[in-house]
């Protein structure tokens, strides 16, 4: 790599040249701009749509470096390298030093981007994760590729089930799980505007579009993609086509069913949570993760505290995953349509039964 100049403190405002040059809705305006209520059939790789949006980013602003540990083709920073080499360290197979230099290059001014498999940013760099980056609270960007059940055959050891819990667990990190390459892409500038650490979550594949180029992606803010009163499915990534596909299942029965996809597992939209809850009167949670400690436990703490209402969860129970197709897996460990049908008729008998008190809009 190419010796790093330095340009201004990572505390100092961008310049107007380094920002989005495409016009941004307001507030309003995004809300007015629904997404789409179903996936198209239009299927957009995420890894590529990081790489992608990755380089646009590094053009934009100069004090975006990006870090890899021998994944670059894997995890696409292959491209940014082939575009923005002088900006571009590839470590090698040290994912730990590779956030400690990531946390260095933070203090004189960088906006680092320290990218491998999730299973390695959460599990092998979990103490300089930590340490060196959350403690001091950097502007470091921590990226875990080939996330979930759904890594290419790689099997267990590569698969990350435990990422998003272990992740949220540390202080002043916040967790982004996209669900499509469209909303990736709108949190990468969300992303880089932020001061502060950031875990970013990416899927390896090809999944349907949700989000058209006039969604406004937020920090924070959960989208709600379908209205419905009869419960209520709170979706995170590439689950939330799934959440989507199960709801037009259940429509054609006559069922009702809010769709609400969290991008933001931390800080998670508590408001819309209790709406959904007090609104519903039931919850059913839908992740490629385990049920302990990512979306499902982030609702569950929620609704517990403050809007009681049976809640059902579909995700990776407590076991590791194994090589399979992503067809197979899915299969297998529950997250198909059919297993998010299924959730829905039990938490809409625990509903029935009144095991969980809804609550009045007012």
């Amino acid at each position: 790599m190419r010796s790093l100049r330095r340009t201004r403190s990572a505390r100092e405002p961008l310049q107007n040249s380094e920002r989005h040059e495409r016009e941004v809705p307001t507030v309003d305006e995004s809300k007015a701009r629904a997404p789409r209520a179903e996936p198209t059939s239009k299927l957009v790789s995420m890894r590529d749509a990081f790489g992608k949006g990755l380089v646009d980013a590094g053009r934009r602003n100069d004090r975006i470096v990006v870090l890899d540990a021998d994944l670059a083709s894997s995890t696409r920073t292959s491209m940014f390298a082939d575009e923005i080499p002088e900006r571009f360290i590839q470590v090698g197979i040290a994912e730990q030093n590779m956030v400690g230099l990531a946390a260095g290059l933070s203090t004189v001014g960088y906006i680092p981007f320290a990218c491998t498999f999730a299973v390695f940013m959460s599990k092998r760099a979990c103490e300089q994760v930590s340490t060196s980056v959350a403690y001091p609270r950097l502007n470091v960007k921590l990226v875990g590729a080939y996330s979930g059940l759904y890594t290419g055959k790689t099997g267990a050891t590569h698969q990350s089930l435990e990422d998003i819990a272990i992740m949220r667990a540390i202080p002043n990190i916040v967790v982004v799980v996209p669900a499509d390459a469209v909303q990736l892409s709108k949190a990468l500038d969300a992303i880089v505007e932020y001061d502060g650490p950031v875990y970013l979550r990416v899927a390896r594949d090809a999944y349907p579009v949700i989000f058209d180029e006039s969604y406004r992606f937020e920090l924070g803010k959960a989208v709600v993609l379908r209205e419905g009163n009869d419960a209520s499915i709170v979706a995170a990534g590439i689950m939330t086509q799934t959440a989507l596909y199960a709801a037009e299942q259940l429509a054609r029965e006559g069922l009702q069913l809010r769709v609400v996809n969290v991008s933001t597992i931390k800080p998670i939209d508590r408001e819309a949570i209790c709406k959904a809850a007090r609104e519903t009167g039931a919850i059913v949670t839908v992740e490629n993760h385990s049920i302990i400690g990512g979306l499902a436990s982030s609702v569950a703490e929620v609704v517990t505290e403050e809007c009681p209402v049976p809640v059902e969860k579909v995700g990776v129970t407590d076991v590791f995953g194994e090589s399979g197709s992503n067809e197979d897996l899915t299969v297998k460990y529950g997250l198909s349509v059919d297993s998010v049908v299924e959730a829905v008729s039990r938490v809409l008998a625990k509903k029935r039964l009144g095991l969980g008190r809804r609550h009045s809009t007012g």
